[in-house]
Order: structure tokens, then C-alpha cells, then sequence
């Protein structure tokens, strides 16, 4: 990982203002890249580490950093860089409230720029968070929503094979979610 982290604070937390965009965990191992639909879903079926990038294009991980299943951001061997972390459900909580609230946030947390169709879509990022709409891709390998979502995991595990997540779009201020550990989605850290 990068020794030089882009970061904000926000409150009293300090979040990194990019998505994350590693191909190794904290030590050094190899995360496997899932490509095909084939590997993506047997990665999850099997409740292994994946990464991949939209439409397995190395352009959009250039803007839009990795989508990473729940169990690369689990693994104990550290997704997040040494003196980072991913933060729990209460941490995301801890943003919004900050912020004003779930129905406030989200123009304040989108970036100024490639959200949706025009742009009225785009946020004014006064928080300085920087959310980009990546998209993700779902537990059979399809990809869905870039320029339209952002979606960000969190630590915390809901219900069997669910975990939480944030969402923020172009209609709403920012939504929490349960979705499958299969699925793809962005990671970004918070500080120690």
C-alpha cells in the first residue's frame, strides 16, 4: 500500500477521501483478482477474498478504486493499510450524525462531479468525503449502477451470510443496507 494516504477529518474522524485500490492484504499476501463470472462466484461460494474492478476495466480503478467482496474486508490478515481500519456500522453512524443526519448527508458526501446524467446529480462535497458512484457487482458476477451509486462495506456482520454496508445515490441522502458477503462493493478506511 501507498505510504502517502489522500484522508479528511470529518468530526473527529479522519476517513480516507479515495476509495481503496489494493491488490495485498496488510501482510503482504496476494488477494486474488475474481475476473470472470466464474470466479467471482466460486470465491463467494467458498467464502474466499476477491477483488475485481468494474467491468474489469483498470480505468475505472483508477477513479473508482476496487469493489471487494466481505471477505477480503474480513480477512485477518488486514485489508486496511497499518494505522487504518474498516470502520463498523456505529463508525458510519458516527459520519452521518456529524453531517445532520441520513437525509442531510448525501449531497454533502457526493463528489462535485459523475454523478448520473446531469449535473444537478452531482453533490457539493462540502465534507470533503469525496463519494463517487462505483457501482457494484452482485454475487453472480453481474455489474450494476457506476455513475448512478456508491456503495461502501463496513465491518459488521448482520445475519448469516449479510453484512452491513453504506449506500449513497442521487435521490437520497445515504442508506444502510444488509446485502450477501458475495457481492462486490468499495471500501474505504478510517483512521486508528
Amino acid at each position: 500500500m501507498e505510504n502517502y494516504i489522500k484522508s479528511v477529518q470529518i468530526g473527529n474522524q479522519i476517513w480516507m477521501v479515495e476509495n481503496l485500490n489494493v491488490d495485498r492484504f496488510r501482510n503482504g499476501s496476494l488477494i486474488p483478482e475474481a475476473r470472470t463470472n466464474e470466479e467471482w462466484q466460486k470465491a463467494g461460494d467458498n467464502h474466499l477474498p476477491a477483488w475485481c474492478y468494474y467491468n474489469n476495466d483498470p480505468a475505472h480503478g483508477t477513479k473508482y478504486g476496487k469493489l471487494y467482496n466481505w471477505y477480503a474486508v474480513n480477512d485477518p490478515r488486514g485489508l486496511a493499510s497499518e494505522g487504518w481500519h474498516i470502520p463498523s456500522d456505529n463508525e458510519w453512524t458516527v459520519l452521518e450524525d456529524y453531517l445532520g443526519g441520513e437525509e442531510a448527508v448525501g449531497h454533502k458526501m457526493r463528489s462535485t462531479s459523475g454523478w448520473g446524467w446531469n449535473e444537478n446529480d452531482n453533490g457539493s462535497n462540502t465534507s470533503g468525503f469525496s463519494g463517487l458512484p462505483g457501482g457494484n457487482r452482485n454475487f453472480i458476477g453481474t455489474f450494476k449502477n457506476i455513475g448512478h451509486y456508491g456503495y461502501w462495506w463496513s465491518s459488521t456482520e448482520g445475519s448469516t451470510g449479510r453484512a452491513r454496508l453504506r449506500c449513497l445515490d442521487i435521490h437520497n441522502g445515504i442508506v444502510s443496507y444488509f446485502k450477501i458477503k458475495q457481492n462486490g462493493f468499495s471500501v474505504r478506511c478510517l483512521r486508528d
